[in-house]
């Protein structure tokens, strides 16, 4: 499906630029196709430079898009949505909400009825082509779905969930990369101790994570299949993972996951509560 332009990404922070420059480097979309929002012009100016349309109005970039991305921070979702509602149109526009926590209901009662609204979850390896993006909407919005997953195809893999999945979602693709950095991180530490200068440790523990996935994703494999195929009798590797679990590795990793997953879902308070 050939994405709708142009695209208006309202509340370019991380995730929002991390999107904009992926689609442009990934997905082959012209910058003066994307436009971008912020409050504080100085932010933007590193856009401007790279040839995206830039504003700190979000009405005139509503007005000129056909996908509107909210990116904003859950706490200024409804201020926006109640200054953009007037310049939504539900048969020029499909709303894409990328705001942790928000659901499509919420975001329903500020826009025009009939308005597509998606949301979608990706994660900053986004700028790279990498990300994982989970996407949920309503059975009738069946083409802003295949929209938005175009659109997060270009720059990773998609996923289609419930939206009641969106919270943990969150939690494991977009909290996950920090989890993940953080267990690269530790790994590289260990790698310093046992004698490596920092860099090298650095490059040997990202490769080697990196590899990991690419087994997992291109073989299509279990990690525990995986994990047989590296721990032999008496030897090393048994030695070091059972040392790990014991400092209870696996079960840090997963109530890490619950906690994220449990703060998730208290993101977002419409000002009506």
């Amino acid at each position: 499906m050939k994405i709708p332009t142009p695209i208006a990404i309202l509340g370019v922070g991380n995730i929002g630029g991390a999107l904009a420059r992926g689609l442009v480097s990934r997905g082959g979309i012209a910058a003066d196709k994307i436009y971008v929002t912020r409050r504080t012009e100085t932010l933007l100016g590193q856009f401007s430079k790279e040839g995206f349309r830039t504003s700190t109005e979000n009405g005139p970039a509503v007005k000129a898009s056909k996908i509107i991305v909210l990116a904003v921070g859950p706490s200024q979702l409804d201020e926006l949505l109640q200054e953009i509602a007037p310049d939504v149109i539900a048969a020029d526009h499909l709303v894409v909400s990328i705001v942790s926590g928000a659901s499509i209901a919420s975001i329903r009662a500020f826009l025009p009825a009939g308005v597509e609204i998606v949301r979608a979850m990706p994660n900053t390896a986004i700028a790279l082509g990498e990300s994982m993006t989970c996407v949920a909407g309503e059975s009738s919005e069946v083409e802003g779905l295949s929209a938005t997953h175009a659109l997060f195809q270009t720059v990773g893999k998609t996923l289609p969930i419930a939206e009641e999945q969106m919270t943990a979602a969150t939690a494991l693709c977009a909290c996950g990369i920090a989890f993940f950095l953080r267990a690269i991180r530790a790994a590289s530490q260990g790698g310093i101790e046992i004698g490596f200068h920092s860099e090298e440790a650095y490059t040997m523990a990202s490769q080697t994570a990196r590899g990991a996935a690419s087994l997992l994703l291109e073989m299509e494999s279990h990690p525990e299949s995986e994990i047989d195929r590296v721990t032999t009798p008496l030897g090393c590797t048994i030695s070091g993972l059972n040392e790990m679990e014991h400092r209870g590795f696996s079960s840090a990793l997963i109530k890490g996951i619950v906690r994220s997953a449990e703060k998730a879902g208290q993101l977002y308070l419409p000002e009506s509560d």
